[in-house]
C-alpha cells in the first residue's frame, strides 16, 4: 500500500508541476512529498525528477512511469468501483468542487445530510468561482453553474439557473437608469473575473435572442459575494444568480436593471469525468444532491429556476 501510495504523490508532481503544489492539493508538507518521492526512486532504483531551485521536470523514465502510474491507478480505482457497487455500499473520499457562494449557502449544509446517509464516505470540498479543470486537480465531482458545452464529462443537469442584473437605488440615482442594453456602456459594471475568464462582456436577451454586449467598469473580483457587497455600496450595476439576490430584492436594497432584457440562464449540473466504471461514492453523490439542490434553490425563490 506504501508503493501505491508513492505512485498516486508522484502523479500529482507530476501533473501540478512542483512538490508545494502536489503538497497543498494532497494536504502533506512539501518535505513529506519530497520524502515519499525519494522512497520511490530508491525502491525502483532510477531518478524520476529532476530537481532545480526553480523548476521540477520529470526525467524521460520519469514519464514513462507516470503512464504506467496512471494506468495501475486506473485499475485500482475501476477494482474498487467494481467491488463498491457490487455491496451496494459506497466508501472512500469524494472531492468535490463548486462556486464559492453556491458552496457556502446551498451546498455546504447538505454534505452533513448526504454524509449521515453514506457513513463511508467522505467530502472534501474545494470551493473555487475559478473553473477547476477536475483532472490536473484530481477533482471527482463539479457543481457548475455555466454554459456547458464540454462533452468529455457526464453531466447530471439539475435546473436552468435565471440571472438579473441588479443594482442599489443610489448608484441608480445618481448615474441614471439605463433604457437599452446598449446604454450599459456607459455605466460602471461589477465583474467575476481571474486568469483566464471570458467575461469581458454579458449576454441579454433582446426580442428573445441573445445579444452580447461589452462591459467595462473600475472594480472586478474573483468572488461572486464580493460583487455583491459592492452592487450593495452603490458601486455598479452586477450581473447575478437570481437565488444570490433574491433576499435583497425583496427588501428593495437592490433593484433589477433592465427587467425586459434578461441575461440569458446558465445551466447548474453535477459533472464527474467519464469512465468506465464511475465510482459509486460518485453516482452516490450526485444522486442525493440533484434534487436536493434544486429543492434548496426553490425554496429560496420559486423563480430562481426554469
Amino acid at each position: 500500500m506504501a508503493l501505491l501510495e508513492n505512485m498516486r504523490i508522484f502523479v500529482r508532481v507530476v501533473e501540478l508541476g512542483s512538490l508545494s503544489a502536489a503538497g497543498r492539493n494532497l494536504r502533506m508538507s512539501p518535505a513529506m512529498v519530497s520524502h515519499r518521492i525519494q522512497q520511490l526512486e530508491t525502491h525502483l532504483g532510477v531518478r524520476l525528477l529532476n530537481r532545480t531551485t526553480r523548476q521540477l521536470q520529470a526525467t524521460e523514465t520519469g514519464m514513462d512511469f507516470y503512464q504506467s502510474c496512471l494506468e495501475v491507478l486506473e485499475a485500482v480505482e475501476r477494482a474498487h468501483s467494481s467491488i463498491a457497487a457490487g455491496s451496494g455500499v459506497p466508501s472512500g473520499s469524494v472531492r468535490v468542487t463548486a462556486p464559492l457562494g453556491f458552496g457556502r449557502r446551498i451546498l455546504a449544509p447538505l454534505v452533513p445530510d448526504f454524509c449521515a446517509a453514506h457513513p463511508l464516505v467522505e467530502v472534501r470540498l474545494r470551493l473555487s468561482d475559478h473553473l477547476l479543470d477536475l483532472l490536473r486537480e484530481a477533482v471527482d465531482v463539479a457543481v457548475r453553474m455555466a454554459a456547458l458545452k464540454d462533452s468529455s464529462f457526464v453531466v447530471r443537469k439539475i435546473a436552468d439557473v435565471r440571472r438579473v442584473l441588479v443594482a442599489a437605488p443610489s448608484y441608480l440615482s445618481e448615474r441614471g437608469v439605463p433604457s437599452m442594453p446598449a446604454d450599459l456602456s456607459g455605466h460602471n459594471c461589477l465583474l467575476l473575473r481571474f486568469p483566464g475568464t471570458q467575461q469581458y462582456q454579458w449576454s441579454v436577451l433582446e426580442n428573445g435572442e441573445p445579444v452580447k454586449l461589452p462591459v467595462s467598469g473600475r472594480f472586478d473580483a474573483d468572488d461572486g459575494d464580493v460583487l455583491t457587497g459592492w452592487a450593495l455600496d452603490g458601486r455598479g450595476i452586477a450581473m447575478k444568480p437570481l437565488w444570490e439576490v433574491a433576499e435583497h430584492l425583496a427588501s428593495g436594497a437592490l433593484v433589477p436593471v433592465l427587467p425586459d432584457f434578461p441575461p440569458e440562464a446558465v445551466t447548474l449540473a453535477v459533472l464527474y469525468p467519464h469512465r468506465a466504471l464511475v465510482p459509486a461514492k460518485v453516482r452516490a453523490f450526485a444522486d442525493h444532491m440533484v434534487p436536493k439542490i434544486k429543492a434548496a434553490l426553490t425554496a429560496i425563490s420559486p423563480d430562481t429556476i426554469q
